[in-house]
């Protein structure tokens, strides 16, 4: 009995790492979160109402104003930018970011979402980013990020936003420099 449990053991972890080793081709360990949880695009977010997740796999830049309900891990600036051109930069620094997809944009809206997945075992996290107007040539952003599986560090979506801050800061301070 021990030889059996011993040998599906060793099975199942044989099959764990084929799906990591092919990552997103067909069989990969991508298709099986999806099978076991569902899609990895975590739907939209309302910022108003937003209330953290108990677990704190999650990572919010938020300022008061539109995120009254929930504490966030950082504030984000005023950029010295229209609205329009905040999220191109935003846009932008989501397509440098390794294995980071675009996977729904409010064409009457100011929101965008974005699918991040961790380097080796791919797990799946819903990046929401909404741009705000702050006034004239002048706009801010909440930026949420969700973990659906919460693997393997809880950390890893505060990694994450504080990369995302610092790239949008940059592109975002350059361009006002150069204008």
């Amino acid at each position: 009995m021990a030889l059996v449990l011993l040998g599906l053991v060793l099975a199942v972890a044989a099959a764990g790492a084929l799906a990591i080793a092919r990552g997103e081709e067909p069989g990969g360990i991508e298709e099986v979160w999806i099978a076991l949880l569902g899609a990895p695009d975590l739907g939209p977010v309302d910022f108003a109402a937003l209330r953290r997740t108990p677990s704190r796999t999650d990572a919010l830049a938020c300022a008061a104003d539109i995120c009254p309900r929930a504490e966030a891990d950082a504030v984000p600036p005023t950029y010295p930018v229209p609205g329009a051109r905040l999220r191109d930069i935003v846009r932008a620094v989501a397509e440098r970011q390794p294995r980071t997809a675009l996977v729904f944009t409010d064409a009457w809206g100011e929101q965008d979402r974005y699918v991040a997945r961790t380097a080796w075992l791919r797990c799946p996290d819903t990046v929401t980013v909404e741009i705000v107007g702050r006034g004239e040539g002048r706009s801010s952003l909440a930026l949420y990020i969700r973990s659906q599986v919460g693997c393997p560090v809880p950390a890893t979506s505060r990694v994450r936003l504080a990369r995302w801050l610092d790239a949008i800061a940059a592109a975002a301070g350059t361009e006002a420099k150069q204008g």
